[in-house]
């Protein structure tokens, strides 16, 4: 690679990525705006963490507002030999955002027009920094809505969900993200502007817009995104079961869908999550309960009536001690506001948490939920599950306090022994949060060498090689060395320092 200010080669064969200086930040003022970039470490302060425990504090964060700025700043990065870090609106909770090498980092949330909604294709064109729900709520005078819904869709942005192929509680019926992107445009790590897909689900030739969902920011910065949109369903019909164990709440999920029920959204959460999550939504959840099963069927109004009496059998064959139903929306909402906003209420327990993200065959939960209580109660760690059980989506809730000497080293190896457990079940040690700096060494339980060669030669493929996204989702991502994701993440270089990928 030829370029005026490439990287030079270490002393072990590996190269080092130059470090941001003055004369790239003004190479950035000139490309962008002096206004659209910040690079005093006073301002860098809110963008050296996502919504995980991992800490990288970039040397430059830039803020375009169209694809000719993005294009701009990324060919500024790659002209100096700069590793460049996408960002969306920080709620990723697999380390994805963070610098975690120093390096500029690309945030996409002045990015935020809805293009064009096509009422009769039922497909939108929207840019990187639009925020999940708010597409909905655009769509939704036309009868329309966007169906991926992350926990965080008040928040999170969708190229943020297309980087990480980010699911919800309705991905069960419905999908991840991956189901409803049609097309993207990209900028690769060149500058270069390129176009995958299109508006139709069959688009002849390889499907390279299946190959970017899902990966993380380490291909290319999506600039606009066309997805597919669904019709608001005639019926609804929200169900909460509550057990007095979660083996049989565990046992009521693959029951359920053994019956040949497909339901919209299937959550299961623990009497840790309903402690945390009553006093302050006042959603229903009994403090007494075990757990609860949220359940949502929707479609026409006659197969939700009875679907719904068919779930409510079933419950109460698995020992369910109470089933309620929620027609009214007023109800329904305030159930799902529980459901939703379960994981921030573990605030009001501990000042700490450590979210977790793995997947099992739906008959292993009740082994693997056994499981991880008792390795939390091994590691002397309080755990709270909340998650999508219809497809066996583990999130266990590691609660902490930092302060503690050793209680973050014990959540981590907490956190690796679940992860080991869930690829030990059948499972995988991602099913949404995406691998990113927090579980790039488990990625080999996964997949051989290999398999990890074909995916580099993607990147290579895309121009990447390492230049977006350094040392996520794989552990061999060169010159990264011998450093750990926490190493790496808590460590990141000062302005100014020579860093290595």
């Amino acid at each position: 690679m030829t370029m005026d200010h490439a990287p030079a080669a270490a002393s072990n064969g590996e190269r080092r990525w130059n470090p941001v200086t003055s004369e790239v930040v003004r190479a950035l003022h000139r490309a962008v705006g002096r206004e659209r970039v910040l690079s005093t470490p006073e301002e860098l302060l809110a963008y050296e963490y996502d919504a995980t425990i991992e800490r990288g504090t970039p040397q430059a964060v830039v803020f375009p507002e169209s694809t000719e700025q993005v294009s701009a700043a990324v060919a500024v990065a790659h002209r100096f030999g700069v590793p460049v870090t996408p960002r969306g609106a920080g709620t990723g909770l697999s380390g994805g955002a963070i610098a975690a090498v120093g390096g500029v980092v690309i945030a996409l949330t002045r990015m935020k027009r809805i293009i064009e909604v096509d009422r009769v294709n039922r497909i939108a064109v929207v840019e990187p920094g639009v925020v999940n729900l708010d597409l909905s709520r655009a769509v939704a005078p036309f009868g329309l809505y966007y169906a991926p819904d992350p926990s965080s869709q008040r928040a999170c942005t969708i190229g943020g969900n297309v980087a990480e192929n980010a699911g919800g509680p309705h991905c069960l019926a419905y999908g991840a993200t991956t189901n409803h992107v049609l097309g993207l445009e990209l900028v690769l790590a060149d500058g270069e502007v390129v176009h995958v897909g299109g508006r139709t689900r069959d688009v002849p030739g390889y499907d390279l817009t299946g190959a970017f969902v899902g990966s993380e920011g380490t291909l290319a910065i999506a600039t606009k995104v066309t997805v597919r949109l669904s019709r608001i369903p005639e019926s609804t019909r929200t169900l909460l079961a509550v057990f007095d164990s979660v083996d049989d709440a565990s046992n009521a999920v693959s029951a359920i869908i053994a019956a040949g029920i497909l339901p919209a959204a299937l959550e299961m959460m623990d009497r840790h999550i309903i402690a945390a999550v009553e006093p302050v939504i006042n959603a229903g959840f009994p403090l007494d309960a075990d757990a609860v099963l949220l359940i949502e069927v929707d479609g026409l109004e006659e197969a939700t009536t009875e679907d719904a009496a068919m779930i409510r059998g079933i419950c109460d064959a698995q020992r369910a001690r109470e089933v309620r139903l929620a027609v009214e929306s007023a109800d329904r909402e305030r159930l799902w506001a529980g459901r939703k906003t379960s994981i921030s209420a573990l605030g009001r327990l501990y000042p700490n948490y450590y979210v977790l993200d793995g997947v099992v065959p739906r008959p292993r939960l009740p082994e693997v939920l056994r499981d991880v209580y008792r390795i939390a109660e091994t590691h002397g760690l309080a755990v709270a599950n909340v998650f999508h059980a219809g497809d066996g989506n583990l999130h266990p809730n590691l609660l902490f306090d930092e302060r503690v000497p050793g209680a973050t080293d014990r959540v981590l190896a907490a956190g690796a022994e679940i992860m080991r457990r869930c690829v030990d079940a059948g499972g995988s040690i991602t099913g949404e949060h995406g691998v990113g700096l927090e579980k790039r060494d488990f990625i080999g339980w996964i997949f051989d060498d290999i398999d990890l060669a074909v995916m580099g030669k993607l990147k290579a493929a895309f121009k990447a090689d390492g230049r977006y996204n350094p040392c996520k989702a794989f552990p061999t991502t060169r010159g990264c060395g011998e450093l750990t994701d926490r190493v790496v993440a808590r460590h990141a270089p000062a302005l100014g320092t020579d860093i290595y990928v």
